[in-house]
């Protein structure tokens, strides 16, 4: 039996590889990031040195939200800002894994089917979306969002619109 690949292991390493590269290179904090395919399987998933414990549930919450609601955390945060119930409802049905802030981004293929999805998790919900977006595009595929928030390099965890 042979499995269709949606998301291949060296696209997904790509990523994970890329996403860390970014992040040093802008001086974040550590991350953890996870690829997931479009049926939610890990592809790969790493987290640096000093990564607080709970990043890894985080990344695949964000990610998998993604997946399971068509649209990226960060555009889920905006649609369900003020429907607080249905948001405990969708953690409820994840069985808790659903993070719904930026760093969850869709992977898509060229015509634009969700191909798997991206969760980072260590710095600003901002700053860790801006690294999986740049990390998808890096590695030749398209994303939703495929821009990040204008503002992410001034998002700071120790200002009051930390996530």
């Amino acid at each position: 039996m042979r499995l269709k690949v949606t998301l291949p292991l060296e696209a997904a390493l790509g990523i994970v590889n890329s996403a860390i590269g970014t992040a040093r290179a802008e001086t974040m904090l550590p991350l953890t990031i996870v690829v997931l395919d479009a049926a939610g399987k890990i592809i790969a998933s790493q987290s640096e040195d000093g990564s607080g414990l709970m990043r890894f549930d985080i990344a695949r919450g964000k990610a998998w939200g993604a997946l399971g609601m068509g649209m990226s955390s960060r555009l889920i945060r905006d649609r369900l800002a003020t429907r607080p119930s249905f948001q405990a409802a969708l953690a409820a049905v994840a069985d808790g894994a659903f993070v719904p802030v930026p760093g969850g981004v869709l992977v898509l293929a060229d015509d634009g089917t969700v191909i798997g999805a991206v969760g980072v998790s260590g710095d600003t919900s901002e700053k860790d979306e801006y690294c999986a977006i740049t990390a998808i595009l890096a590695a030749g595929l398209d994303c939703e969002p495929n821009s990040p928030d204008a503002n992410w390099r001034g998002s700071s965890l120790s200002g009051p619109s930390a996530h």
